[in-house]
């Protein structure tokens, strides 16, 4: 009984230590995936303005339709979910 005791109270310990450090994780490789996907859109609507002499419309509508730009379709963002969308003054993603 006492050897039950000792492995549940060392598993107890584990999980303490090890749980903070997989949230964080995700929340990291959430973020590094928002980045990637913002530098993979800008590229893309700098792309659509030399290929067609205009900017995209602020909310991607266009962009996202067109499989030349993203096949797989325009990715949300991973952090809170929303769709990605432009400054309408820099023709950046916000």
């Amino acid at each position: 009984m006492l050897e039950l005791l000792a492995v549940v109270t060392i598993l107890g310990i584990i999980a303490v230590v090890v749980v903070p450090r997989v949230s964080v994780s995700s929340a990291t490789a959430k973020q590094q995936a928002d980045r990637q996907n913002k530098s993979e859109i800008n590229a893309a609507v700098e792309r659509w303005y030399f290929d067609k002499g205009v900017w995209p419309a602020n909310d991607l509508s266009d962009i996202k339709i067109d499989n030349d730009y993203f096949p797989q379709g325009l990715p949300n963002n991973p952090v809170d979910g929303t769709a990605y969308t432009l400054n309408a003054t820099t023709h950046r993603v916000n």
